[in-house]
C-alpha cells in the first residue's frame, strides 16, 4: 500500500539562492526521494507534497542550516 501524499507549506527562514533552493530541495528529498518541491525564494516559502510530516522535514531542514516551521499540515 502506496503512503498518503501531504501537501505541505513551510515557512523557511534563510535562504538567499539558488544554491539555498538546492539545498533545500536536496535536503527534503533525502527524506522523500518522491516529493514535490516548489520553493518561493522571494517569501521564503516551501510548498511540497510528501509522505514525511512537517516535522520531519522541519528537522531536516534546520540538519541543513535552515530555520523550518510548517505552514499547514
Amino acid at each position: 500500500m502506496e503512503e498518503t501524499r501531504k501537501d505541505l507549506l513551510m515557512q523557511v527562514e534563510g535562504m538567499t539562492c539558488q544554491g539555498c533552493v538546492n539545498a533545500v530541495t536536496k535536503a527534503i528529498r533525502r527524506l522523500d526521494p518522491g516529493a514535490e518541491v516548489q520553493v518561493d525564494l522571494e517569501h521564503g516559502r516551501v510548498h511540497l507534497l510528501t509522505t514525511a510530516q512537517s516535522v520531519e522535514v522541519a528537522k531536516a531542514l534546520d540538519a541543513a542550516g535552515y530555520e523550518a516551521r510548517a505552514m499547514t499540515g
